[in-house]
C-alpha cells in the first residue's frame, strides 16, 4: 500500500470507521479485500478486518451480504495447498470475514438458506484441505487458519438454517480437522477455539447424546493411539485430540450458558479423559 492510501485508511480508523463518502463502497470493499491478504498485520489485522467486520455489524452490507460472502468464500481458494507462504493470510482472514457475514445473517435473516448451505460447504471443504496451520507468524502476525475456521463453523452452527443433520456434519468436520496429520501440535490456542465452536453448536440443543457419545469415542481413540516408534514424535498423533478433549471439558464445565446435554456429556468426557491419560488419571473401574 502506498503512503497516500495508508494515510487515507488511518483517517478512516481515526474517524471511528464511518464509511467514507468520497469513494464508492465497491471500491472501498475491493481495496479492503486485497488488504486481507497483506503480510503486514497493520493492514490486514489492524485495518481491513476491523473495517469489514464493523461495517457488516453496522448493516452497511445488508443489501450486499450475499455478494460479500461469496467474495470471501472465493478467497478460501487463493493459494490453497500452499505451505509457509503469504497466501495463507488471504484464506485465513477471508474465512474470518465470512464468519461475520454468517453471524449477521443469523441475526437478521438476510440471505436464503441455499446460500448459507453453499458457504458451509465451501468452509468445510477449505478447512479440511488447508495445509498451512501456522498460528502466529513472526514478523507478520496471525495466520491462525485453524482457529479462524473454527470461528466460521461456530457461526454456521448457530444458523437457523442448520438442523440436526447439518450440525452433525459440522461436528465431524471439527473432529476431522483435529485428527488430520500435522508436523507440529497446535500451540496458539486452536483447541480452545475449536471447543468454543463446539459449544456454540451444543447450545442449539438439537444434537442428541446418542450422536455425541460415538463422536467423543472417535476423538478418544485417536488421543490414546500408540506411539509411532523411535523415529517419530508420538505426541503428533495424539496431542491435538488430547488438547481438544481437555478444552471441551473445561468449557463445558465452566463456560457460559450450559447446553441441555451438559451433565451427561461431562460424564462421557470424564471417561474419555481418564482412558486417554492413564499415567495421570486413574481410569474408571
Amino acid at each position: 500500500m502506498d503512503v497516500m492510501s495508508a494515510s487515507y485508511w488511518n483517517r478512516v480508523l481515526s474517524d471511528g470507521l464511518v464509511v467514507p463518502s468520497d469513494r464508492p463502497l465497491d471500491d472501498l470493499t475491493a481495496e479492503l479485500t486485497r488488504m486481507l491478504g497483506s503480510p503486514d498485520p497493520a493492514l490486514r489485522d489492524g485495518t481491513a478486518y476491523p473495517a469489514l467486520s464493523t461495517w457488516i455489524d453496522r448493516g452497511v452490507y445488508d443489501h450486499l451480504l450475499a455478494g460479500l460472502g461469496d467474495g470471501m468464500a472465493a478467497g478460501l481458494k487463493v493459494g490453497l495447498g500452499d505451505r509457509d507462504t503469504d497466501t495463507v493470510f488471504r484464506r485465513a482472514f477471508s474465512v474470518l470475514v465470512l464468519a461475520e457475514c454468517i453471524d449477521r445473517d443469523n441475526a437478521r435473516a438476510l440471505v436464503p438458506s441455499a446460500k448459507i448451505f453453499d458457504w458451509g460447504d465451501r468452509v468445510a471443504t477449505w478447512y479440511l484441505r488447508e495445509a498451512d496451520v501456522r498460528g502466529f507468524v513472526p514478523g507478520k502476525g496471525w495466520a491462525h487458519t485453524v482457529a479462524h475456521g473454527a470461528d466460521a463453523i461456530g457461526a454456521l452452527a448457530e444458523s437457523p438454517h442448520f438442523a440436526t443433520s447439518e450440525l452433525t456434519v459440522l461436528l465431524d468436520v471439527l473432529a476431522d480437522r483435529v485428527l488430520l496429520p500435522v508436523d507440529h501440535v497446535f500451540a496458539n490456542g486452536e483447541p480452545d477455539r475449536i471447543a468454543m465452536a463446539t459449544m456454540r453448536l451444543l447450545r442449539r440443543n438439537i444434537v442428541p447424546l446418542s450422536v455425541l457419545e460415538p463422536w467423543v469415542a472417535r476423538l478418544a481413540a485417536a488421543a490414546a493411539r500408540s506411539g509411532t516408534g523411535t523415529d517419530g514424535d508420538p505426541f503428533l498423533a495424539t496431542g491435538n485430540a488430547e488438547a481438544y478433549l481437555r478444552a471441551l471439558y473445561l468449557q463445558l464445565s465452566l463456560g457460559g450458558a450450559a447446553p441441555a446435554v451438559r451433565s451427561d456429556l461431562l460424564l462421557v468426557l470424564v471417561d474419555a479423559l481418564k482412558a486417554t491419560n492413564p499415567h495421570y488419571l486413574r481410569p474408571t473401574p
